[in-house]
């Protein structure tokens, strides 16, 4: 049985907090039933499966959204971002500091990985009743981390990085070495071998995100989304914090869930809602908006923007410069239209990647059956292809898996209106092989909690 996982984003709770430990304990409880209901066979009888593979495909830990990167000045000699020199001290000891920052404030869930037992019963003639046979073995359980955008950096190469994945692997109970993690199933044969026995394809899926990705230097490196999340999401909060110290504690709290809203471009939408619904006056609202608007500023004089504004091309630096500099000269209103209409003529509405995985080389040769991303944190699947004869090994199908995350989502009713609905969104795929499942092959679960 595999199991793929994506888009936890644990992180250090300075921008934001985690999904609850609960949802860890669910997924622990229900590994059970999934292995017992695994063991049943198209013949009708009952082998205990040998072996579950459950693949992280992707910003697990979130190293990005940390407001430790900004702690330091940058002409110190400790300073760190994202983007700087990898090979300078300071980079790995910045990601240290925030990946043990990380372990701290999700101890409790990162615990239940680290211990994970998966028992089924030894022997079963009826699927009612399973959990009353108390003669249970173990099923051998291994658990790999492929990396996504927020979590590249523990794909870079080098001593120091190396101690910093031997903590992951520690702390997360990972069967893979301290070696650079992958980012592609083929940069780990025996990961690709496994995925192969389930004619599974799998990515995070940033690749076909220009805002994240950068596809001039590949994916361990940094990119312009990389820059925006720390020195404009992450920053955000704690200038109006500490510069706006008349703004109430409510309104500040809610600033720092900044992270989780979504769609990204929805980002000025929150903000917006909360001077909205705050009915903050009309001076607070203007400190609010020249902050946001001198912060943009600052980015887009960034060096690192700069070199990513490529000449006689309209390019990612150049939308936002549009929609930064036109918040100086327009109302509320006019900026929360602005927003909208980037996020669907510019970026586009479409959050599917559900047509790249048709050029996806594994989808053309048919070597796998199932292409899995993750990423756009939308749980989804898409028929691909199938043959006129149509038996389940001629299907090709799409899967997203979605995420494990705290949301803060944009309601599609009236969106000028900036009204956003809290929830936690779990989602998670299985695969299953040869005769197992009674002969299925693929299942999807999913829930919401708030």
């Amino acid at each position: 049985m595999l199991i793929i996982i994506s888009d936890l984003h644990l992180g250090d709770s300075t921008c934001g907090k985690s999904i609850s430990s609960d949802a860890f304990y669910v997924f622990a409880e229900r590994l059970d039933e999934m292995a017992m209901r695994a063991s049943w066979r198209s013949d009708g009888s009952y082998r205990p499966i040998k072996e579950i593979n459950i693949l992280l495909l992707g910003d697990i830990l979130d190293p990005l959204h940390s407001t430790l990167w900004l702690d330091t000045e940058e002409n110190s000699p400790d300073y760190a971002r994202p983007w700087t020199d990898q090979k300078k001290p300071a980079y790995a000891e910045k990601l240290k500091q925030i990946t043990r920052a990380i372990f701290k404030q999700n101890a409790e869930s990162l615990r239940v990985l680290q211990e994970l037992k998966v028992e089924i019963p030894k022997r079963l003639t009826s699927q009612i009743n399973w959990e009353e046979d108390k003669n249970l073995i173990e099923v051998e359980t291994h658990i790999h981390y492929m990396i996504g955008n927020h979590d590249w950096y523990y794909g870079i190469p080098g001593e120091a990085f190396d101690e910093i994945r031997a903590e992951v692997v520690e702390a997360l109970g990972l069967s893979q070495s301290n070696e650079p993690f992958p980012y592609f199933q083929e940069d780990n044969s025996l990961l690709a071998e496994k995925l192969a026995q389930y004619k599974v394809y799998a990515h995070h899926g940033d690749i076909h995100d220009q805002f994240n990705y950068n596809a001039e230097k590949g994916r361990i490196d940094s990119a312009l989304g990389d820059v925006f999340t720390v020195e404009m999401l992450n920053r955000f909060p704690l200038e109006v914090e500490r510069r706006i110290p008349e703004l109430p504690l409510a309104v500040v709290e809610n600033l720092h869930e900044i992270s989780h809203v979504r769609p990204a471009l929805a980002t000025w939408l929150w903000v917006s809602s909360q001077i909205k619904h705050n009915n903050l006056p009309t001076s607070l609202q203007i400190k609010i908006k020249k902050l946001w608007e001198s912060l943009g500023d600052d980015f887009l004089k960034l060096k690192v923007v700069r070199e990513a504004d490529k000449k006689f091309k309209f390019d990612n630096v150049d939308k936002l410069e549009i929609a930064l500099h036109i918040s100086k000269r327009a109302s509320f209103k006019t900026i929360n239209d602005l927003v909208l209409w980037i996020q669907e003529e510019i970026w586009g509405g479409e959050i599917s990647y559900a047509k790249k995985a048709l050029e996806e080389p594994a989808f053309l040769n048919k070597e796998a059956l199932y292409i899995v991303y993750g990423h756009t944190h939308h749980h989804e699947v898409v028929p691909l292809n199938t043959t006129e004869s149509r038996t389940h090994l001629d299907d090709q199908l799409y899967f997203n898996s979605g995420t494990w995350h705290t949301y803060f989502d944009l309601a599609i009713h009236k969106p000028h209106e900036q009204k956003f609905v809290p929830y936690q969104a779990i989602s998670y795929l299985a695969f299953y092989k040869d005769d197992q499942r009674k002969g299925h092959h693929y299942e999807t679960l999913s829930g919401i909690f708030s």
